[in-house]
């Protein structure tokens, strides 16, 4: 088992079919070997495009993390509309919230990274932080 990975994202093979309507999916957890938490990155091939299906997290106890790497998003976050530009980063920090992406532009990339249910450890130094606000 290889203990790192570098790879250009156009390199790594999408799960897509053209004909299917829906938006390129890079695996990223897959094609690098990660097994500590969930990453994959959707490409719009059109504007309007549904990059996240609705969908809740109860069931894993996952917390999510958005970021729009390129392109604009709606979400619909609980019946509420939420619109990200690119650059912008949304937390669903309880799993039971029901949410859903729809790209603006194509071409729009949104990267999703998902962590379970077991609190994660910090090898970084509590003083990092000191001056940075955590929402309650």
């Amino acid at each position: 088992m290889a203990r790192w990975t570098a790879s250009e994202i156009a390199s790594i093979p999408t799960v897509w079919d053209a004909d299917s309507g829906d938006p390129a999916w890079y695996p990223l957890q897959h094609a690098l070997g990660i097994d500590t938490f969930g990453v994959n990155l959707f490409v719009a091939t059109r504007a309007d495009q549904l990059l996240v299906e609705e969908h809740d997290e109860e069931a894993s106890g996952q917390q999510e993390l958005y970021l729009v790497l390129e392109g604009r998003t709606v979400f619909e976050i609980d019946g509420e509309e939420v619109r990200l530009d690119r650059g912008t980063a949304l937390a669903v920090t309880d799993p039971s919230v029901r949410r859903s992406a729809r790209a603006v532009d194509s071409d729009t990339a949104l990267l999703i990274v998902g962590a379970g249910r077991e609190p994660f450890e910090t090898s970084w130094n509590p003083a990092h932080f000191s001056d940075i606000p955590r929402p309650d």
